[in-house]
């Protein structure tokens, strides 16, 4: 038996407690409970925890993580931490709600395979549960309370105590010279902040930023949900806040490191030279040295929270 089905059983066997505990039992804890437990799972081998990893801003540490039946996804699992003001999710913005979003992983066959009605006549067969969205929603499980009780817990997952937040509230000690200077490359030179603007460091809009060239890079993003030509390999750009314990990055997983990725923005026909319609602010090179790469990743590392520092 694999060693993450071990760890999920017991990590759902922790949360049941939760329904015994004295703390008061609210939507989002009922959504906390659901998120970590595999009976959304086909097969009850994975829960949503086992792509989306807490230790790891509820990301995954691989390019493209398992689904039931060891079935890779098709795209890179993505933090959710942070998703409460955003207008549309997963990498191709096919969901406008958290939600519609929850949704998803559970009924994809590619991912935890369970009809959303299967879903639901489980859940009304467990007598826990029952009782508890009795409790909260005054109805037995539904496919609405269940989706809304996971978004309400996702709701909560917002991070705001990070170095960065302590240097802007005043602290000039909070991170060091060298980030600081690339914080002021980050919003100067590298033109990072032209996309990843906003206290979460995303502008919530699409970009294609040349990762896709039909040949050997060949998801096409955006455009498999719009089907205009115009949105052809484009990707919705991702907040920054805990970036650095998400690797890998971009929707393929195609970058192992961070500094992978400035250098690729730094010089990107060095690494992909054919992208197609890739926007036009990617067509000169930015110029950094090596110094201004390791400030502006110094810089990146300052946006995790705390909880996530020392994992």
């Amino acid at each position: 038996m694999k060693q993450w089905y071990i760890a999920g059983i017991l990590l759902s066997a922790i949360m049941l407690l939760a329904f015994h505990s004295e703390e008061p039992l609210t939507r989002a804890k009922l959504g906390e409970q659901l998120f970590f437990d595999p009976i959304l799972s086909g097969n009850s081998t994975i829960s949503c925890a086992s792509c989306h990893k807490p230790q790891f801003a509820f990301a995954d540490t691989t390019a493209f993580s398992k689904g039931i039946h060891d079935q890779l996804t098709k795209r890179n699992t993505p933090s959710i931490t942070n998703q409460r003001g955003r207008p549309s999710f997963f990498w191709d913005g096919r969901s406008a709600s958290l939600e519609e979003q929850a949704k998803q992983p559970i009924i994809s066959a590619g991912e935890m395979g369970l009809p959303i009605e299967d879903a639901v006549t489980r859940l009304n067969a467990d007598s826990a549960y029952v009782r508890a969205f009795r409790k909260l929603f005054n109805s037995v499980p539904t496919e609405k309370n269940l989706l809304s009780a996971l978004a309400a817990y996702e709701r909560t997952l917002e991070t705001a105590n990070s170095p960065y937040d302590r240097y802007i509230s005043g602290d000039d000690q909070a991170i060091s010279p060298e980030a600081a200077r690339g914080r002021l490359l980050f919003i100067g030179k590298a033109n990072c902040s032209n996309c990843h603007s906003g206290e979460d460091f995303t502008a919530d809009r699409f970009k294609n930023i040349g990762l896709y060239n039909g040949t050997t890079l060949t998801d096409a993003g955006r455009f498999e949900v719009t089907w205009d030509s115009a949105q052809l390999g484009f990707f919705k750009v991702p907040g920054l806040r805990n970036v650095a314990v998400t690797a890998p990055y971009m929707h393929n997983g195609m970058f192992k490191t961070l500094r992978e990725v400035i250098e690729y923005y730094n010089k990107p026909d060095a690494i992909v030279d054919n992208g197609i319609r890739r926007d036009l602010s990617l067509n000169t090179p930015l110029n950094l040295t090596d110094t201004e790469i390791n400030e502006l990743e110094a810089f990146l590392k300052t946006l995790t929270d705390d909880r996530f520092i020392n994992q």
